[in-house]
């Protein structure tokens, strides 16, 4: 594995594409098969394959959302593909102006340079509230 396919690396490509707003960019770091949950979105979501992560990451063009992620820890476990990410989104609202600061844990395996699973552990009610829902 080169060190740019570590999980390391392959969670920071992550992190700025969600930052950069590049939607398209994001399915590619999943595997064919990756699994997604995320327990606290409501109700709690399960996406099987890229092309639902696709459709998932599609849905940041549309909202209204300037962000960064800061205070960016990543965790090494005692499996070398598994490991676990806590950070927060600090943003803002552009079109009411509304800041605000998500925080989010991430426990991800990556396998051969992509996401085969991750558990999403973020604040999905704060971020409908952030977006305006």
């Amino acid at each position: 594995m080169s060190e740019f396919a570590t999980p390391r690396a392959v969670f920071q490509r992550l992190l700025d594409g969600i930052v950069a707003r590049r939607p398209g960019d994001l399915p590619r770091l999943y595997a064919e098969d990756a699994v997604v949950v995320q327990p606290f979105a409501h109700p709690a979501a399960r996406l099987e394959g890229r092309a639902a992560l696709r459709e998932h990451f599609a849905r940041l063009e549309t909202l209204p959302l300037e962000m960064a992620a800061r205070n960016v820890t990543v965790h090494q476990t005692a499996d070398p593909e598994v490991i676990i990410a806590e950070f927060e989104y600090a943003g803002r609202n552009t079109a009411t102006g509304r800041e605000f600061l998500l925080p989010n844990i991430v426990v991800m395996r990556v396998r051969d340079g992509h996401i085969v699973e991750s558990r999403d552990y973020h604040d999905h009610s704060g971020l409908g509230l952030a977006a305006g829902a």
